[in-house]
């Protein structure tokens, strides 16, 4: 079995394969506190719930964006499995033509995303990876990674919202009835969910229009079901893009 491990800055999120069958999917929080230990006894029981042994972990690999808690990780599984989990970074094998300024600074999570999006999407490919940071990579139709877009994520954005005044609450994040609030809380899912949805749909047609051409487009991440059904453009919903693009780099670097 395979454990692919991407490790977020709100969520790591788990999955394990047998061949190419997902076994499963299991997210849990991010904690910058825990120790390798603790985290093992999650992995642990994680394995006891659905009813599979840690020790029949054939290989690991772990995407982190988080460095503190990536080594926490890779002592978890070194404890449980007995083996050392593969880091995506320097020296691992993607596939990946990285065409930004510093090749070293993309996430590892970008890497796997553009590696699944390769594998399983007509290029030019667009890739959203809408979580703690809206993250938008491209692809040119050479499978070439071009780089991306950046911004703030509809939870950064709430908490800035709310501890930046005085009178707005913390809210759900869903969509709304109307774009249109009629009170306070309206409003503010208004702003957050349609408008995140608005500047993707901008930023597709301003990426597209640079590449000179259309491109597919998928999205990932904990917010993408919400904020791509008030997408104006077809967006392919993939929630586990990243963890399969992780297998695919797994399979690049092991011995056969």
């Amino acid at each position: 079995m395979l454990l692919a491990i991407d490790i977020g800055n709100s969520n790591v999120t788990l999955g394990v394969y047998r061949e190419n069958e997902l076994l499963f999917v299991a997210r849990i929080a991010t904690d910058r506190n825990k120790t390798g230990d603790q985290y093992a006894v999650e992995l642990y029981n994680l394995f006891h719930i659905y009813n599979l042994s840690a020790k029949d972990i054939t290989g690991t690999i772990i995407s982190s964006v988080v460095p503190v808690v990536g080594n926490a990780f890779q002592k978890a599984v070194k404890t449980i499995s007995g083996k050392t989990p593969m880091m995506v970074g320097p020296g691992v094998k993607t596939g990946l033509n990285i065409k930004i300024d510093n090749a070293a600074q993309l996430g590892a999570d970008l890497v796997a995303g553009a590696v699944a999006a390769i594998d399983r999407y007509a290029l030019p490919c667009i890739i959203l990876d809408l979580g703690t940071a809206n993250t938008i990579s491209v692809v040119n139709e050479k499978g070439d990674f071009l780089g991306g877009v950046i911004s703030a994520g509809i939870g950064i954005s709430l908490d800035a919202l709310t501890g930046r005044t005085a009178q707005l609450p913390q809210i759900g994040i869903e969509t709304p009835a109307h774009v249109i609030g009629t009170n306070t809380i309206d409003c503010m899912k208004s702003g957050l969910v349609f408008g995140t949805a608005a500047m993707i749909d901008g930023l597709i047609d301003r990426i597209e229009e640079e590449l000179g051409q259309e491109a597919s487009l998928v999205a990932t991440g904990g917010l993408a079901p919400e904020i791509i059904k008030n997408c104006k453009h077809e967006i392919d919903l993939c929630d586990n893009l990243l963890l399969y693009g992780l297998k695919l780099i797994y399979e690049k670097n092991i011995t056969k």
